[in-house]
């Protein structure tokens, strides 16, 4: 077996593993960042939908967006609508994953960061209670990987968290299962992302639309992992919807994923090692969005870990700087994520209904914020306001 040393290894070039291979290489350490698939960015498993907010913390290349949006429209099961936009007219993006990807792990490559493909992870090593590297095949080689810290940014399932001993399982509950059509020569509304509520379109979860420009969009469904089976599944609900809504769309591209929607795991680093993006559960639980938190961990985890290989100290009371920093600055919206969608799952019927007419009407937001949606969401229902108060306020 062939052996070789980086200061970091991060396996998965999703948007969380690329950003933090690209801050820790930019603050000057040797960083390997591997992916198993043949190609970065594909499968793309994503509505590709993003706020604005991104572009606090990335600048986003035109290449990557296939159309900017003005806000989105909830539908209700009733047929009630809430039109959510931003006051400066654009409220954010609906992107090329494929293209995103590639392009935030080039930019990881440009400081310095060597990236493989085909390079899949198979186990982690450990040396006196720490993790101090990960076992991958490499297109048929086996090559034992050193570093001073693994980062796990291998997904929903991250094996490599769990190999190194941290719990990655999530309850049926606690998952969405989703379908998703890219679908041509369709009529969809091409300023707003679309999402539809209701227990005969999607039990658990909702549909959505997200415009990708020239008559195209993401035509999905997400619903809970404990409603999903033989006939109830994703796929079966999904192709009722496009029945109903697009019954003359041509299907070019079908996706099928899982989303975690436990809310944020407090428990994301142990020695040698940390995870990120959807490894460490930082997806919104109310709306399965996961791009802007994964951005927003990625550097934060790049800058803690290129401190903590500077002072020679990977452990995990070192490395716990980025759990305290992830939750400072975003794991609170997560956690009223959390309590929004079981209070919604919790609602009887007749309460499901009221509770999106409440939210009829229009929302403009100055600054089109997860958290300032979340807000104007809450103060439109007082019992949901009363649940989310000490959270978002």
């Amino acid at each position: 077996m062939e052996e070789e040393e980086h200061d970091v290894v991060v396996v998965g070039a999703g948007p969380a593993g690329s950003m933090t291979a690209l801050v820790a290489a930019d603050r000057g350490l040797d960083v390997l960042l591997i992916d198993r698939n043949s190609e970065i960015g594909v499968p793309v498993r994503c509505a590709e939908g993003v706020s604005r907010e991104i572009e606090k913390f990335i600048e986003i290349d035109p290449r990557c967006v296939c159309t900017e949006i003005k806000g989105f429209i909830t539908n209700g099961p009733e047929g009630t609508k809430l039109v959510v936009s931003a006051s400066d007219d654009v409220a954010g993006y609906v992107l090329d994953r494929r293209t995103f990807d590639k392009s935030l792990a080039q930019e990881a490559a440009r400081a310095g960061a060597e990236v493989r493909v085909k390079n899949r992870a198979y186990g982690v090593s450990k040396s006196n209670g720490r993790v101090n590297g990960v076992y991958v095949n490499a297109s048929g080689e086996e090559v034992c990987i050193s570093a001073d810290v693994v980062v796990a940014a291998d997904g929903v399932e991250s094996r490599v968290g769990r190999w190194a001993g941290l719990d990655t399982r999530l309850r049926l509950e606690d998952v969405a299962t989703c379908a998703q059509y890219l679908m041509c020569d369709i009529e969809a509304n091409s300023d707003y992302c679309e999402q539809y509520f209701g227990w005969e379109i999607a039990p658990g979860g909702y549909a959505w639309v997200f415009p990708k420009g020239e008559h195209r969009a993401n035509v999905g469904i997400g619903i809970g992992g404990n409603i999903s089976g033989e006939h109830h599944r994703a796929i079966d609900f999904l192709d009722a919807f496009v029945h109903e809504k697009f019954p003359n769309g041509q299907i070019i591209a079908r996706i099928f994923g899982a989303v975690p929607l436990s809310g944020p795991v407090y428990r994301t680093v142990t020695n040698g090692l940390l995870m990120v993006g959807d490894a460490a559960r930082h997806v919104n639980p109310f709306s399965g969005g996961g791009i802007l938190e994964a951005i927003q961990g990625g550097l934060i985890a790049g800058d803690v870990i290129a401190k903590a290989v500077r002072e020679k100290d990977c452990t995990a009371r070192r490395l716990r700087e980025y759990e305290r920093r992830w939750w400072r600055e975003f794991g609170r919206v997560l956690y009223a994520g959390l309590k929004a969608k079981n209070y919604l799952l919790k609602l009887s019927p007749q309460n499901f209904n009221r509770f999106f007419r409440s939210l009829t009407g229009e929302i403009k937001l100055k600054e089109y914020t997860e958290r300032a949606l979340m807000k104007e969401m809450a103060k439109k229902n007082p019992k949901m306001l009363l649940s989310l108060v000490r959270t978002l306020f």
